[in-house]
């Protein structure tokens, strides 16, 4: 784990920055700055961007990762990765045609009357999924070299300081709400170019039109991930997707908001799988399955350790965080919201790297019915809760709670069953316990501190929040460390406290 914690430890500095700029962006300065509409356009856009995604990347960025580590010499890498790079480019020349010839078509059919903006930026949607599909390949090729920092840089901090830079722009009024749009787009293409000239540096083969010797099975490989990360897109980003289709854009703006909060637990977990992807390819290649069992438990306990920390703090603190809010985006269940997404994403952090496991095994193709049940069922289920039943957009965390939940579950037994390994501890269970309690501990009161502003901003939910987040931090170090639920944690903090 030495290379993992040493890069995640990096990668965790920069997710969390993101994280901060992406929490200012998301609950002060869009809300503040860009008008709801817009606000719900742009989250519209990039939300339908991500269903696409998947289709112009035809699956590359996975096949880098799975595959790179299996070749031996520079000439079958150098043929494998000149094989892969123009695939995306493929895909996306054809749609490009199919966009532009279709281009009405597709604008009246993805705008509604009440959100009828939506025409006027098609376009964004296919630049926005072809240069994130390229960066995506390009970050692959970078962290097959157990080089993922700069491209979780750019992955994490770029878009969201530019949008900061933007934001700013548009409120001092240097420019418009509509060009804030073709400004963004713009510092998608210069990010890509940029961690293609980064991973160019890392490593630079010699490009040639011959073809590795198992280029059938890329294919075959890269066809399921293809069709499994669509629907994995689908999951994700439907809720979004759907939302304009009954209520306005701004309803969009105000469920992202919910879910951003729900998610930052997961930085985490983003920041250790980044290494621990390639790692987890390179031991079953090798066939090293002690290794692979050490991962899979080292890599849960730990996420459970960091995830629950965060879920702690992110649920026992949220009602004052939407005080410092516009009342809008306190609405509809959102509370609600934040503890279905967050509880989710404690769970898939508990999981640690199931999901690189079966991505980078020989059973990787049950990752295709998997996705595709899952994007059935969060589809049909969407339809049921927010249309049907009308239960809101908390119907809509609902769904993707109980589908990603079944989902996850289904692949906790797979593995044990393929690979006869678990994810649990003997600590396991007692970290639990610690989460449990000290949720259900500090959720229920905040310190009796209230009325203090300075310029009319309210300042006593910052105070109670930072007094609690305090008390939970101190706590939950103590017993985790008076507990040794993690050697790790306790190496890491021992290192620093020397």
């Amino acid at each position: 784990m030495g290379i993992i914690l040493k890069q995640s430890f990096k990668n965790t500095i920069f997710i969390f920055l993101g994280f901060g700029l992406g929490g200012i962006n998301t609950l002060f300065l869009y809300p503040n700055f860009l008008d709801d509409k817009y606000y719900g356009l742009v989250i519209y856009l990039l939300s339908t961007s991500n269903l696409l995604m998947p289709l112009i990347a035809f699956g590359t960025h996975h096949a880098i990762v799975k595959f790179y580590s299996s070749y031996k010499t520079k000439e079958e890498k150098d043929r494998f990765l000149s094989s892969l790079v123009f695939l995306p480019l493929l895909i996306a020349l054809p749609f490009a045609f199919f966009f532009n010839f279709f281009y009405e078509e597709i604008g009246d059919y993805l705008a509604s009357e009440e959100n009828i903006i939506i025409k006027d930026y098609t376009y964004v949607i296919y630049l926005a999924a072809v240069t994130c599909a390229y960066f995506e390949v390009f970050y692959a090729w970078a962290k097959v070299q157990f080089q993922s920092v700069f491209g979780n840089i750019l992955r994490e901090i770029w878009n969201r300081a530019i949008i900061m830079i933007l934001l700013f722009a548009v409120y001092f009024k240097f420019i418009t709400e509509t060009e804030f749009i073709s400004y963004l787009i713009a510092s998608y293409f210069l990010r890509m170019f940029v961690m293609m000239f980064y991973a160019l540096k890392l490593y630079i083969p010699k490009f040639t039109f011959s073809r590795p010797n198992n280029f059938k099975e890329i294919i075959r490989f890269s066809g399921y991930i293809i069709l499994a990360g669509s629907a994995g897109a689908i999951l994700l980003d439907i809720d979004k997707y759907m939302i304009p289709g009954k209520e306005s854009l701004a309803t969009a703006a105000y469920y992202t908001v919910a879910v951003f909060i729900g998610s930052f637990i997961e930085a985490p977990s983003r920041a250790m799988l980044n290494i621990l992807q390639p790692l987890t390819s390179k031991t079953l290649n090798e066939e090293n399955h002690k290794e692979v069992a050490s991962l899979y438990k080292k890599s849960s306990i730990n996420l459970l350790l960091i995830s629950g920390l965060f879920f702690l703090l992110v649920n026992t603190n949220v009602a004052q965080l939407f005080e410092l809010l516009p009342p809008k985006y306190s609405g509809g269940g959102a509370v609600i919201v934040v503890l279905m997404i967050s509880l989710l994403k404690l769970y898939s952090g508990f999981l640690g790297n199931n999901g690189a496991i079966i991505n980078n095994s020989k059973f990787y193709k049950i990752t295709l019915p998997i996705s595709i049940s899952m994007a059935l069922s969060v589809y049909f289920l969407n339809k049921l809760f927010y249309y049907e039943l009308d239960m809101g957009t908390e119907g809509l965390a609902l769904a993707t709670m109980i589908v990603i939940f079944a989902a996850n579950t289904f692949k906790l037994f797979f593995v044990n069953r393929k690979f006869s390994i678990t994810p649990f501890t003997e600590k396991s269970l007692m970290m639990i316990l610690i989460i449990a309690v000290l949720y259900l501990g500090f959720n229920f009161w905040d310190f009796p501190i209230s009325d203090i502003y300075i310029w009319k901003f309210p300042i006593h939910p910052i105070i109670n929040i930072a007094l609690k987040s305090i008390l939970i931090l101190v706590i939950y170090i103590f017993l985790v460390l008076k507990l040794k639920i993690s050697n790790e944690f306790d190496s890491l903090l021992k290192k620093y406290y020397r």
